[in-house]
């Protein structure tokens, strides 16, 4: 085009706005004005949001939990919004604000995302707000800390579409992931982390070599289903162990993680005060652990200590006696309350929905019944009362004076714990009915 094809209006305004430039080099100008404008809208078009899609038609809800994230927020949803333009994804962004005042609201609004606002503090609780607010068949959840990179999206959405519940992020480099520098503390790194990783694949079989990545992908209607509780950062935690105690079909994706973007606050992360909240989450959600296997070991300790010291085994060069008996008795008393109580959290989270029905424990109550344990509870307290009426018996023979201690105390002390074993079983009995009744309804 040449400036004598031009309208006159056209040509005198081009004139005045490029008063010494040839057609060409006008031409050029305006082709990269053009470039400029494209790149523009790749980095902050919204995709469709909340009032341009009809409910029930988005693939995917991006949802970031957002309190005073300023800094980085936008960073973040342009990340997001470039991700899903580039690869056809279909979706949406949800900041779930946990009480933002540094602005965060208006950055996520001006920039198309949808704000969800969530009272309740803490962690899980603004995930939750967002998730269950979101209206994609697919959620990725992230930090808005830019420490994610918002732009492996579609490797996450990759993993979903073929079939996978949940795709769990990796950051660490036993999983393919990556670590840049300064992007986490050397505690965090090389202990902390590790540490609860190798524990969450021991002890609930979780596929995974980062427990505390934050950006993973999962189908809504599996978070449906867990129906997670967890109010603080525990919640990520959860999500894994439930996926894996039900036995969901879960991909690991090899992430990077980035150096926090914050410069007006520090991470919300505390080291000492989340460990401590991750390893008693663990705990409460594996009886085995907490009470089964430290139970066994007690029982099995204290036995041992009853078949070494009734007999007066010398072991050492020293004798094994009522004092050795006396400590055998406080091992067995706290075995025993120990498998009782891993019974009754097993029983309670499985009524509870926390936990998958457990074969074994149906097996073990199958048998146990309420009627049989309070037949062996009986039979406990009467055989601990005729050993102590056996004593007392040795007692009224010299006339309820002195007594050979060493030898009466051997009668005494497994007395004493055979009636306090038969009273446990029957009321814990009794407390395991209770707990069942809701599950048999």
């Amino acid at each position: 085009m040449t400036n004598s094809e031009l309208l006159p209006e056209q040509s005198t305004a081009t004139s005045s706005a490029f008063p010494s430039t040839s057609p060409d080099e006008m031409l050029s100008r305006l082709r990269q004005a053009e470039q400029a404008i494209r790149q523009c809208l790749v980095t902050v078009e919204p995709t469709p949001t909340e009032t341009q899609v009809p409910a029930g038609q988005l693939e995917l809800s991006v949802v970031m939990p957002c309190l005073n994230e300023a800094d980085t927020l936008a960073i973040c949803i342009n990340k997001a919004h470039r991700a899903m333009k580039e690869q056809g994804i279909h979706g949406e962004i949800v900041v779930a604000d946990n009480g933002s005042t540094d602005g965060s609201i208006e950055i996520a609004q001006e920039l198309g995302a949808r704000v969800v606002h969530v009272k309740e503090k803490g962690y899980g609780n603004a995930l939750r707000g967002g998730i269950e607010a979101s209206r994609g068949q697919y959620v990725i959840m992230g930090d808005a800390d830019d420490s994610y990179d918002f732009l492996e999206i579609p490797k996450f959405v990759g993993k979903l579409r073929a079939g996978h519940e949940l795709a769990q992020g990796c950051r660490l480099p036993s999983g393919g992931g990556t670590v840049l520098p300064g992007a986490m503390p050397k505690s965090h790194r090389w202990l902390g982390n590790p540490m609860f990783s190798f524990m969450v694949r021991k002890m609930f079989d979780a596929p995974i070599h980062d427990v505390y990545c934050g950006l993973r992908g999962f189908t809504r209607s599996l978070y449906d289903r867990l129906n997670l509780r967890s109010p603080g950062m525990e919640f990520a935690t959860e999500m894994i162990i439930k996926s894996s105690l039900f036995k969901v079909d879960i991909a690991e994706v090899p992430t990077t993680l980035h150096p926090d973007g914050r410069k007006t606050h520090a991470p919300h992360l505390r080291t000492v005060r989340d460990g401590w909240r991750t390893l008693r989450f663990f705990l409460m959600y594996s009886p085995r652990w907490l009470y089964l296997v430290p139970g066994l070991g007690l029982m099995l300790m204290g036995l041992l200590g009853y078949a070494l010291a009734l007999p007066g085994i010398s072991l050492f060069g020293a004798t094994l006696d009522a004092h050795t008996l006396l400590a055998a008795s406080l091992a067995v008393l706290l075995g025993s309350q120990l498998l009782q109580f891993a019974v009754f959290a097993k029983t309670f989270a499985i009524s509870e929905g926390l936990v998958p029905p457990d074969r074994k424990l149906s097996r073990y109550l199958s048998v146990m019944t309420l009627e049989r344990c309070l037949l062996g509870g009986v039979i406990a307290v009467v055989a601990g009362g005729g050993l102590m009426i056996s004593a007392v018996s040795q007692w009224s023979a010299v006339s309820f004076g002195a007594l050979d201690y060493a030898t009466t105390m051997r009668w005494v002390i497994p007395g004493v714990t055979l009636i306090a074993l038969g009273c446990q079983t029957i009321f814990s009995s009794f407390f395991v009915s209770i707990l069942r009744m809701a599950r048999n309804k």
